[in-house]
């Protein structure tokens, strides 16, 4: 009987066309990156346009985050049992006609039901694309090309976030930031038709219907050898059952990395989302306020890079416990006086470095955590439950702006999430699993 081809991917070098896969998939979380963030470069213009407070602006700033929580729980169990390629097709679709719905929102509350609907793509979409690269890497790579993937998100919003500047610049309209989301998220759809075949892992653990001849058409573009028959399917694979999460085995798991990527996010986000507009209260320009998230996005990329490199020398759970003390630290840091563009940009630099970098490493251990039966729907389920607190880090810091709390003492306090979360990291269980 033929080798099982989840251990041959696992064991050989990789083939170009994983590296291909790989990439795309990095590209996917790039364009996540800047759909996410494309929110916080329009905030100033929304805000002087509509006239809202702080406190509303918090939720505009929020709310596709709750949608990003309902989206990685449903199409990430949805990843686990049609495939990660559909899923990623489908979650374009919806990222490319929410962008596009909110070009036009004619106000707040439209805007914001958009933006929920556009987080459910963005959502399910992470979960997908951090399945694929764990199983398209081999075992030797895998946290490595996990960790770049996460690196993608920033280069997005580098990417994005320059265009947007010059979009905000030249046409004045906070609506381009979004068409031209829609234009890009529709062009992705043809790219991962092409590039992007389903994953060997999941077809021999779901066997669909002409999943022998799938199977064998990838391992031929691999130049690897042809299965005669399928390996025998485990009847655990047959579905995605949430119990399995919390089974003796991995409850302990998922309950302490759904709690670490909770409090995680809500440093994470309220950094992230409330840059542009802190800066702008300053009295700097918005196009010029967005170039200081710019930065802090170049920090983030740099950092989840660096991270991704030194997963092969140290321990992961290690390396994550410090980056999010570092993000602590940093995060804490940018919200004390600093009146220079150049001393804003520096500082967020850095708390984008530490905080990536700890991200990056998250999914590391989710891809390292959860069987190939339940990674798509484990990964949805942590990151579903974990953007409840994306979500509330950008409320709870407008509700304290609102109440009169000033940055210097705001940002401490978002801070500790980043704290408190590297505490249950280090005490994570290992578990690697690499048979699948």
């Amino acid at each position: 009987m033929s080798e099982d081809p989840r251990a041959v991917i696992l064991r050989e070098p990789m083939h170009s066309s994983q590296i291909v896969a790989v990439a795309v998939a990095t590209a996917l979380n790039a364009l996540d990156g800047f759909d996410v963030l494309s929110i916080s470069f329009a905030s100033p213009g929304i805000a002087d346009q509509w006239g809202i407070d702080r406190a509303a602006l918090g939720v505009v700033l929020a709310i596709e985050l709750v949608g990003m929580a309902i989206g990685a729980f449903l199409l990430g169990a949805m990843a686990d049992r049609i495939g990660r390629r559909p899923t990623a097709i489908v979650c374009l679709a919806i990222m490319t006609s929410g962008m596009a719905l909110a070009s036009i929102a004619p106000g707040v509350g439209s805007l914001s039901i958009f933006r929920l609907y556009t987080g459910l793509g963005i959502g399910g979409m992470l979960a997908a694309t951090n399945a694929i690269v764990a199983e398209c890497s081999n075992a030797r790579n895998r946290n490595l090309a996990v960790a770049i993937m996460a690196g993608g998100y920033p280069l997005g919003a580098i990417i994005g976030g320059s265009i947007a500047s010059v979009l905000l610049a030249v046409t004045g309209r906070w609506q381009a930031i979004f068409e031209f989301g829609a234009i890009v998220s529709a062009a992705f759809i043809p790219l991962v038709i092409w590039l992007v075949p389903e994953t060997v892992a999941f077809l021999c653990d779901r066997q669909p219907a002409g999943a022998l001849a799938r199977i064998n058409r990838i391992l031929a573009r691999q130049g690897r050898a042809p299965l005669a028959a399928l390996p025998q399917a485990t009847k655990v694979a047959e579905r995605f059952g949430l119990g399995e999460l919390f089974a003796s085995d991995l409850a302990r798991i998922t309950v302490m990395l759904t709690l670490a990527y909770f409090l995680h996010m809500m440093t994470f986000y309220f950094f992230m989302k409330w840059i542009p507009k802190v800066v702008v209260d300053m009295g700097v320009a918005p196009a010029i306020a967005g170039t200081v998230l710019v930065w802090a996005n170049v920090g983030s990329a740099i950092g989840a890079f660096s991270l991704s490199f030194l997963t092969k020398y140290c321990s992961l759970r290690r390396l994550v416990a410090g980056a999010m003390i570092g993000g602590s630290v940093s995060v804490a840091v940018f919200g004390q006086d600093l009146a220079m563009i150049s001393a804003l940009s520096l500082a967020a630099a850095a708390a984008g470095f530490f905080t990536n970098a700890a991200t990056a490493g998250l999914y590391a251990l989710f891809a390292q955590s959860f069987p190939t039966r339940l990674r798509a729907g484990g990964t949805g389920l942590v990151i579903g439950v974990g953007r409840g607190g994306a979500a509330l880090g950008p409320i709870i810091a407008g509700l304290l702006f609102a109440a009169d709390w000033p940055l210097h003492l705001v940002a401490p306090a978002m801070a500790l999430g980043c704290l408190f979360a590297s505490l249950i990291v280090l005490f994570l269980p290992s578990r690697d699993t690499p048979e699948t």
